[in-house]
C-alpha cells in the first residue's frame, strides 16, 4: 500500500512537471544568456543571473539573482550557485555542491576549477567575530580541484579576505576556515583542517587527517605527516609530524621533486644543522644563529619569521 501511494505521488508530480512551463520562467523576465546555453527545464535560474556562452545547467540546479556564470561552465544536477558569486570560465560544479551565500559580500571563483560533490564554498564563517551585515569575501584562483565534502568559508569581516591561489589539490573533507591565505601548487590530503587566519605558502604537501591551529604560518615546500597537530609556525623546506608536531628534518624528497640542485640541498642541510642542531650547548641564541646563516646562505635559504614559534 505504501509503495502504491508513493508511485501515485511520483506519477502525479511527473505529469505536473511535464505539463507545466519550465521552472526557470516562473519568475517574470528571463536570465541573461550569452550564446548557446543548455538549461534543464527543472533548473531554477533567477532573471537577474548572467550566464555565459555554452553553459550547461543540469536538473534541479539553482542560480541566484546576482550570480555570474562564465563561458563553458558545467553545473551538474542538484548544485547551487547563490548570492553575489562569480564563476570563471570552464568551471565544473558537481552534484550537491553549494557555492556562495545570500549574505553581504562576494565569492569569486577563477577559471578551470572543479568543485566536488557536496562541497560548500564561500559560505558564512564559523567565527564569533562575524557581525551580521558585514561584507565578507572569498577569492579562489585558477585550476584548483576542490574535492567532495570540502568546506571553504568567507572572511570574518569586511577588512579581510579568504584567499586560495592557483593549481591546488584540496582532497575530500578538508576544511579551510575564515581569513586563511593559501598559495599555489599545494596538496592537502583528506581531512586536512585549517583553523582561521592560517597562512600556507606554496608547494606544501599535507598527509591525511592533520590539524593546523589558528594563525599558524606554513612555509613553502613543507611536508606535514599524517595525523599531525600543528600548533606553531613551520619554516620553509621542513618535514614535521607528530602530536604536537616536531621537526623531522628537511623535506628532501619534496626538494628533489621540485628541482632543487644538490648544491642548494647541501646548503640547506648546513643551515639546518647550524640553526636547529648546534654542537655547543653554550652557543649563541637562535637569533644570532639565524643572522649567521643569513649571511652565509642569503641567496639559498631565506626563511621569514624563523625567530617566532620554532620547533626545537
Amino acid at each position: 500500500m505504501l509503495a502504491y501511494r508513493a508511485a501515485r505521488r511520483f506519477l502525479s508530480f511527473s505529469r505536473f512537471v511535464s505539463s507545466s512551463i519550465p521552472l526557470r520562467h516562473l519568475h517574470q523576465g528571463a536570465p541573461r544568456l550569452d550564446g548557446n546555453a543548455s538549461i534543464h527545464p527543472s533548473a531554477i535560474i533567477h532573471p537577474g543571473a548572467v550566464l555565459g556562452k555554452a553553459v550547461s545547467v543540469g536538473p534541479f540546479c539553482t542560480v541566484g539573482s546576482t550570480a555570474r556564470i562564465g563561458d563553458g561552465c558545467e553545473l551538474h544536477p542538484g548544485c547551487h550557485v547563490v548570492g553575489d558569486t562569480e564563476l570563471g570560465e570552464r568551471c565544473v560544479v558537481l552534484s550537491g555542491a553549494i557555492v556562495g551565500a545570500d549574505l553581504p559580500g562576494r565569492t569569486i571563483i577563477g577559471r578551470n576549477n572543479v568543485i566536488g560533490h557536496y562541497a560548500v564554498i564561500g559560505v558564512k564563517c564559523q567565527d564569533l567575530k562575524y557581525k551580521p551585515g558585514d561584507e565578507c569575501f572569498l577569492i579562489v584562483g585558477d585550476n584548483n580541484e576542490i574535492r567532495e565534502y570540502t568546506s571553504i568559508h568567507r572572511s570574518s569581516k569586511s577588512t579581510e579576505k579568504t584567499v586560495i591561489g592557483d593549481n591546488n589539490l584540496i582532497m575530500g573533507s578538508c576544511h579551510i576556515a575564515h581569513d586563511c591565505k593559501i598559495g599555489k601548487n599545494n596538496i592537502f590530503a583528506n581531512n586536512t583542517l585549517l583553523a582561521g587566519h592560517v597562512v600556507v605558502e606554496d608547494y606544501t604537501h599535507t598527509a591525511g587527517s592533520i590539524v593546523i591551529h589558528q594563525f599558524c604560518h606554513i612555509g613553502s615546500y613543507c611536508f606535514i605527516g599524517g595525523g599531525s597537530v600543528i600548533a606553531q609556525d613551520v619554516p620553509k623546506y621542513m618535514m614535521v609530524s607528530g602530536d604536537r608536531a616536531e621537526l623531522r628534518g628537511l623535506n628532501l624528497e619534496g626538494l628533489r621533486r621540485h628541482g632543487f640542485s644538490s648544491m642548494e640541498v647541501r646548503s640547506m642541510r648546513s643551515a639546518y644543522k647550524k640553526i636547529f642542531m648546534p654542537n655547543d650547548t653554550q652557543s649563541d641564541g637562535i637569533e644570532n644563529r639565524l643572522s649567521e646563516v643569513v649571511k652565509r646562505f642569503f641567496m639559498l635559504f631565506t626563511v621569514p619569521d624563523l625567530t617566532l614559534n620554532i620547533y626545537v
